[in-house]
């Protein structure tokens, strides 16, 4: 065993082999972290540094490690191999839970709030590290304001949790972790559920941790706020480290390509063998102007023609899936019009748009989709019975002949039209729920993440599908996260980025070397008016 001195040298000497140098102001390293769940390694020699008085942005698509590396620092997650560095400790340090974390400085502040709204700010604060009846509750509200005046935080210690806002719960949260000699804090998406105005205290207040030497990890997907407030940009894929920026060095253009995985040198067009599917040319049968939900995206503008297939792109968290649910109503519209065949109609609901012909596929089968203890035969014509009534059920016959029909149309492998739908494959479930909506014969059926976590074959089935559908008249939005996919199978791209449509793509303009350019928000990767 070596010693803490000696161990450290070794570990120095090890980064300056690979051409990588401790640095002294450095509050976090970690070096060559694994994490392996069955079947899938999650992450894989994965290297981070976090330095004092510094905002580090951690990026990267779905499944790119993020969430496994933030619960590996916080202790929810144990490492298989690998060595975590603190400031402060002479040796690498074991992290088995966080209340560990917590105990060495590493605070972390979650998307969803977990404080106690039935609580006060100042019980919010030191829930945990009182003593009960003991409290002396004059002296914690005192020392809960004189902490929140540190941080410009403008709330009261003595006011319910419940009566402030979203962003001021999030700060709240912040000064908890604080007060709690953090030299960490782990921002988790912290800025889904909030406003521009509310980003923007938010913001004053990292940057005021940030004066006070504190490391901060920004968890985000909204590309804007990342070139705002962040200092270096980590980015991961598939599990691996892909490098570490300094943010006036990596144009946007260039962190998309590196979070997707395409470099800008191969970019041609790659849309493969895709059926061109044109459109009639007649009016849209479906038509939104300035529609807007409660799900946070920006009012925007829709249409699809029949027979076309369209498609919302943008990196996970661009609010593509919020766009077709509040066509969908799906998410409580609060804003705008919906026309079909040129006239205005109401959908506050799903069963509004599926009376109106609307279908939809969603994201998460497994949460919004399947009914795991239904068999496949009832998950098959659950639509249909809604739209038909409860109080007029399908004959038995019937029900087994129109789920017999779509196993066969769709070559769903099942035992029989009896089994349990949980007991099927992840793709096997996924035709099902399309056999579901095309039992519903829909003018329009909105397919979001139709081939996620499916084998290849079934992939191309359900693209082939789409297109058949297409070219009979039926008129598909297309939601993937894979963008060779959207190429092969789209005619038409709505680009969204940070909840809101930044643009349109048609013809010539189909490519990657488009698509990223517009995500990123200009030619050279910038907005206009944010050049450093």
């Amino acid at each position: 065993m070596l010693r803490p001195f000696a161990q450290k040298i070794v570990i120095q000497a090890i980064d300056v082999e690979r051409g990588e140098f401790v640095k002294e102001n450095a509050v976090l390293e970690l070096h060559g972290i694994y994490k392996v769940f069955p079947g899938v390694k999650a992450l894989q020699n994965v290297d981070f540094t976090l330095r004092e008085g510094e905002i580090h942005a951690l990026m990267g698509e779905n499944g790119a490690g993020k969430s496994t590396l933030i619960k590996v620092i916080t202790g929810v997650y144990e490492k298989e191999s690998g060595s975590i560095f603190l400031k402060g400790h002479d040796s690498e340090v074991n992290i088995h839970s966080p209340q560990d974390a917590q105990n060495l400085g590493i605070s972390t502040v979650y998307q969803e709030i977990t404080l106690c709204p039935n609580l006060t700010v100042a019980e919010n604060m030191f829930i945990g590290r009182t003593k009960g009846a003991l409290t002396n509750w004059k002296k914690m509200n005192e020392q809960a304001d004189k902490i929140l005046k540190s941080l410009d935080i403008d709330v009261r210690a003595n006011q319910q949790l419940a009566t402030c806002s979203l962003a001021i719960q999030q700060m709240v949260a912040i000064a908890r972790a604080v007060d709690m000699d953090c030299k960490v804090l782990i921002l988790d998406e912290p800025t889904s559920s909030l406003d521009d105005s509310e980003v923007k205290k938010l913001f004053g207040l990292m940057r005021d941790l940030k004066a006070k030497g504190v490391g901060i990890i920004f968890v985000t997907h909204f590309l804007d706020q990342v070139y705002e407030v962040c200092d270096k940009i980590t980015v991961l894929r598939d599990g691996r480290l892909v490098g570490e920026y300094d943010i006036s060095a990596l144009p946007r253009v260039e962190l998309v390509s590196k979070m997707l995985g395409k470099e800008l040198d191969d970019l041609s067009d790659i849309k493969g063998d895709k059926t061109e599917v044109k459109s009639d040319g007649s009016a849209p049968v479906f038509e939104a102007k300035d529609l807007q939900s409660n799900a946070g995206i920006k009012p925007f503008d829709f249409y699809i023609r029949k027979g076309e297939v369209n498609g919302f792109t943008g990196l996970l968290g661009s609010g593509r899936s919020e766009c077709v649910r509040a066509l969908f109503g799906a998410d409580r519209v609060i804003g705008g019009t919906v026309k079909k065949n040129g006239k205005v109609i109401k959908i506050s609901k799903p069963i509004d748009a599926m009376k109106q012909g609307i279908a939809y596929l969603p994201e998460d089968r497994k949460v919004d989709g399947i009914i795991g203890d239904l068999s496949v035969r009832e998950n098959i014509i659950l639509a249909a019975q809604v739209l038909r009534g409860m109080f007029k059920p399908f004959s038995k016959a019937d029900t087994y002949k129109l789920a017999d029909e779509y196993i066969k149309l769709l070559d769903i492998k099942t035992a029989s039209a009896d089994t349990p739908i949980k007991s099927l494959s992840g793709g096997n479930q996924q035709k099902v729920i399309v056999a579901r909506w095309l039992l519903m014969h829909p003018e329009y059926l909105i397919l979001d993440e139709p081939t996620r976590g499916i084998d290849v074959g079934t992939k191309v089935d359900i693209q082939k599908l789409a297109l058949k559908l297409a070219g009979e008249g039926m008129s598909i939005t297309f939601i993937s996260s894979e963008t060779d996919e959207m190429l092969r199978t789209c005619s038409r791209l709505i680009v969204m980025r940070d909840r809101k449509v930044v643009g349109e793509l048609t013809g010539d303009e189909l490519t990657q070397s488009s698509i990223m350019r517009t995500i990123a928000g200009g030619d050279d990767g910038r907005e206009d008016g944010n050049e450093e």
